[in-house]
């Protein structure tokens, strides 16, 4: 049952056909997006406003809704699941609570280390799309991709190259299990906190760290406060875009088509202003605070971390159980891990 606040919100944002002088204007789909104006989600959002837009000569127009302006992330799920919004772009990392299969994508060292490989990969898994899908329906939720934003990175106010550097350092996280886990494995104090206030909370030293691609890094100014980036190549950031079930199946087979033809051209799109977006906002960070000290960990040094991590997996199928440990087990085998 939809709480009064969802039922309310949906009220206010309820557009799709609207009729003006006795005249049927065009569909409004609603994409709602967990950062900001300019972000790689907002590039990606707006080509496929675009696309839609062109393709259905205007009979459907997309609004973009960025950070803030509906909610939290878990917010922006519920909204999708309920139909207040077509469509949302979240962080996997930010499904945890809903979705606990899909932290399988959250695990360190576990995908290609390359980005064109994991592009790759995460747009035509087996293990994504015939067989997680399915917990996404379980929730309501229809799990039409997922697109890396690139490698992450650590920003931190000291230097960090095994884990005992991490000893007593808050990390700020995503409010995932896995990632709790994860960098409690790797000897932090993992510390989850909404990512509007990642800011601050490195200017008053609430935090030591986070952690992001770069581009997201610049957007949002966390170089102005931290001392250094840290490329350890535990993951990337892995982004999803879902609907509500409910609502994409009461799309007629053509808009059904038409919505996945056209995430399927974005796979090849968004890689490319990816890639785009952190070479060119890494040198903007470059240039901005000349002094900050990049380190790029050796191969010995990310095989500390590896190591730490391995424990992660067995968190993981402790959360997602009998059906997480089948997941595990699909997308090692994919990928070729022993």
């Amino acid at each position: 049952m939809l709480t009064l606040k969802k039922a309310l919100t949906g009220v206010a944002l309820s557009t799709s056909l609207i009729l003006s002088s006795g005249a049927a204007l065009a569909e409004e789909w609603k994409f709602a997006i967990e950062e900001i104006p300019g972000s790689i989600m907002d590039a990606y959002a707006q080509e496929f406003k675009k696309q839609i837009e062109r393709k259905t000569n205007g009979d459907v127009t997309v609004k973009i809704y960025p950070l803030g302006s509906l909610g939290t992330p878990t917010e922006l799920i519920e909204h999708a699941a309920d139909g207040v919004v077509q469509f949302t772009n979240v962080s996997v990392g930010n499904l945890g609570t809903i979705v606990p299969e899909s932290q399988l994508f959250m695990l360190p060292y576990t995908l290609p280390g390359d980005n064109k490989a994991t592009s790759n990969f995460l747009s035509s898994s087996t293990t994504i799309y015939n067989q997680m899908a399915q917990d996404f329906e379980r929730k309501g939720l229809k799990l039409h991709t997922m697109y890396s934003e690139g490698e992450q990175v650590w920003t931190t106010n000291r230097l960090v190259r095994n884990p005992d550097d991490f000893n007593n350092f808050k990390m700020r996280v995503m409010v995932s299990p896995i990632l709790l886990r994860a960098y409690e494995d790797m000897g932090a104090s993992p510390t989850p906190l909404p990512f509007g206030e990642v800011y601050g909370a490195l200017q008053l030293k609430q935090v030591d760290g986070q952690v992001n691609p770069a581009a997201t890094i610049e957007e949002m100014k966390f170089y102005e406060v931290t001392d250094y980036l840290i490329w350890a190549g535990e993951n990337q950031h892995l982004s999803t875009v879902i609907s509500g079930t409910d609502w994409y199946e009461s799309q007629s087979p053509e808009r059904q088509k038409l919505i996945r033809e056209t995430l399927a051209e974005l796979n090849g799109y968004i890689y490319e202003v990816v890639e785009r977006f952190n070479n060119e906002k890494l040198e903007k960070i470059k240039e901005a605070k000349p002094e900050l000290n990049l380190v790029r960990l050796t191969a010995a040094e990310r095989e500390a971390f590896q190591q730490r991590s391995t424990a992660t997996r067995s968190a993981y199928t402790k959360i997602a159980g009998e059906r997480g440990e089948e997941l595990l087990s699909s997308l090692l085998d994919e990928l070729g891990i022993q």
